[in-house]
């Protein structure tokens, strides 16, 4: 069931966080107590952190505001920087993520420079040559507003963006203001933290697979922790979102790309992503991405077969025109991340040499993964080598929540 944004019944505290100092633990205030009633108690409505206007709009007034947002950054079904502008908020510039401003680029697709037909703003692309706002880019902005939707995935690569703003925006002293959204996949941690020497666009920090934060948990982090380069810190504000916890199933109301279409293909997406470092189609190129497997290299026996076809989504799919022999994990029980397709697809090819690509590592953040699954090791057992790395980021993660767990 998709969650209608209505005002909530928990308000969170407004978090700032200064730049000359680490990033305060989260403040949040208590729930209201529910009134008596007969029957159980029904859960709060969510408010995201963008529907919550006097907690952020007030402190924009009379500042020039630049805006990092994509079709995900909605109020109801309105686009945020058409509602600011109605506010009377002084927006100078968008700046577009990997897919555009629109959300409609292909995957991997270079975004380019440009104006919104709506509003008229210059539009400048964070996707491309250019990964991280320059000093002109900023140079006539005071504050930075992020409101994007994550899917909670290290290698997801809106974070990345969220990284290279809150960096640039400490280096030019401006200011950052994320806007917060529930993550989809928030109620879990798991797989390998990031191998430092891996470091790449779709991992710049130190996080497992599945991190288990919200963007405004994250980008406490980022600032507390002291990632960004140079230890430099960002002057921070967070509006969380009101009646979210960890434990919140949330299905998402607007695709947050053009790949990820279903409920079902946010939550297979922790584990079918590191299948973009080998021969095996996630179904790119079809009606359901991210809820197929397959690769010309599997046996005849597989039980599903499917075909690649350029589509607007992906214009050159890998294993584009071939039947791709396989499973459709459409109705599949998601229970967390697992290795157990994986192993199985290396397991079943019939070409195990030409099984990876040069990607995989990056996407799964360790050197080690691969020869462990050409070892045959099971599951459990390279889930051992994750350790100590793995529950050290678990006690991390404590200090930046700003919802509870349960």
């Amino acid at each position: 069931m998709t969650v209608s944004f209505l005002p909530g019944l928990l308000s969170l505290a407004l978090l700032a966080t200064d730049c000359s100092r680490p990033a305060p633990p989260a403040t949040v205030t208590p729930p209201t107590p529910p009134a008596p009633a007969s029957t159980a108690p029904v859960a709060p409505a969510l408010q995201v952190g963008a529907t919550q206007f006097g907690r952020y709009v007030p402190q924009l007034k009379g500042k020039r505001v630049g805006l990092v947002v994509n079709q995900t950054s909605r109020v109801g079904q309105a686009y945020l920087v058409d509602t600011l502008l109605a506010q009377g908020v002084g927006v100078k510039t968008i700046f577009a993520p990997e897919h555009g401003f629109r959300g409609e680029a292909a995957d991997g697709a270079t975004i380019k420079d440009g104006k919104d037909a709506r509003s008229g703003l210059p539009v400048r692309s964070l996707y491309g040559a250019t990964k991280k706002p320059t000093p002109e880019m900023l140079q006539d902005l005071d504050v930075l507003i992020f409101d994007i939707q994550d899917v909670g995935t290290r290698f997801y690569t809106f974070i990345s963006t969220l990284h290279y703003v809150m960096e640039a925006a400490a280096e030019q002293g401006k200011e950052v203001v994320v806007l917060d959204r529930p993550n989809p996949n928030g109620w879990y941690v798991d797989g390998p933290v990031l191998d430092p020497a891996l470091k790449s666009f779709v991992g710049l920090d130190p996080l497992p697979i599945v991190h288990g934060l919200t963007v405004g948990e994250l980008a406490q982090m980022l600032n507390g922790e002291k990632w960004l380069a140079g230890g430099v810190q960002c002057k921070l504000t967070v509006v969380p979102v009101a009646g979210y916890t960890h434990a919140t199933r949330y299905e998402l109301p607007v695709r947050p790309s053009p790949n990820l279409p279903t409920a079902q293909s946010v939550a297979l997406y922790p584990s079918l992503c590191l299948f973009e470092g080998t021969d095996v189609s996630v179904g790119r190129g079809t009606s359901t991405p991210f809820e197929v497997l397959g690769s010309p290299k599997q046996p005849a026996s597989r039980p599903f077969t499917f075909v690649p076809t350029p589509n607007p989504g992906s214009t050159d799919p890998p294993q584009k025109g071939q039947t791709c022999r396989g499973v459709n994990l459409h109705d599949a029980k998601v229970e967390g991340f697992t290795l157990r397709y994986l192993l199985d697809f290396y397991q079943q090819s019939t070409a195990k040499d030409q099984f990876f690509n040069k990607g995989f590592e990056r996407l799964a953040g360790t050197k080690e993964l691969r020869p462990q699954i050409i070892a045959g090791k099971s599951e459990a057992e390279i889930r051992k080598s994750w350790e100590p790395g793995l529950s050290q980021y678990k006690q991390l993660r404590k200090k930046y929540l700003l919802y509870p767990e349960s």
